[in-house]
């Protein structure tokens, strides 16, 4: 990625596109959503001195409602995260327990990765929670993308205070994003690569968050395997469904 991704095209306006930054975001989003999807998906945690590897199932439908199911390791496997509109829970076979996640868990570490609660689950959603503009833009590899920012809404319940991402004009893939907090400071950094077409669709299939202020430390996702637009009915998302999916 060029040294200068935020300084090219910087006083750009959006009435030099032929789309809205909005346009944009949702086309990227519904992209790699599709009406359902179903992943299973390796997510690997590197740290200075180890690193750990789980694998996981996830099945989504629209903006409202997903599942996730890890599978491995050992350790954890069976736990599962619903989220049903704006609200997410968690089932914890170990204690038989279902435990409803408040909104001020979404920014924390999902099992202990460096993406958050509300990355891996996307309760905020990207299109509505947030307003959109188009600051230039750049060139990632051999793709020409659109910079886009992004500002939470004033009554939007969002994790970050701005989000800068990157999205080739082309085929719409989100291939870069910066996370920012509410003081404007950057917190992670997520850079996506090895584009692949996975049932029908050319995707981004490996994903990277990097922290802002943690040397050494990133966790890496790859999508093993990816269904868009197979059947799934509301009531697959369930609470009651959490407990049945190891069966």
């Amino acid at each position: 990625m060029r040294v200068n991704i935020f300084l090219l095209g910087i006083l750009s306006v959006s009435g030099l596109y032929g789309q809205t930054a909005r346009e944009i975001v949702h086309t990227a989003d519904a992209k790699m959503r599709g009406n359902t999807w179903q992943a299973q998906i390796s997510i690997q945690t590197v740290r200075p001195t180890w690193s750990r590897k789980m694998t996981v199932k996830t099945w989504v439908k629209g903006t409202d409602l997903a599942m996730i199911l890890i599978q491995s390791p050992a350790k954890d496997k069976g736990i599962v995260y619903l989220k049903r509109k704006k609200e997410v829970w968690n089932w914890m076979p170990s204690l038989e327990k279902i435990i409803k996640l408040p909104p001020s868990m979404m920014s924390q570490s999902w099992m202990g990765t460096d993406f958050t609660n509300d990355d891996l689950v996307k309760e905020s959603s990207v299109v509505n929670d947030y307003d959109h503009s188009i600051a230039g833009d750049t060139i990632i590899g051999d793709r020409t993308c659109y910079i886009i920012q992004m500002l939470p809404k004033p009554d939007a319940a969002v994790v970050w205070g701005k989000l800068l991402v990157c999205i080739d004009k082309k085929d719409f893939l989100e291939l870069h994003t910066r996370f920012y907090d509410e003081d404007g400071s950057l917190v992670n950094t997520m850079n996506a690569s090895d584009i692949k077409i996975m049932d029908g669709r050319l995707i981004p299939t490996r994903f990277e968050m990097i922290p802002a202020d943690k040397p050494n430390q990133k966790t890496v996702m790859v999508y093993i395997s990816v269904m868009y637009n197979r059947p799934l009915e509301d009531a697959f998302f369930t609470t009651e469904k959490m407990k049945m999916l190891n069966e």
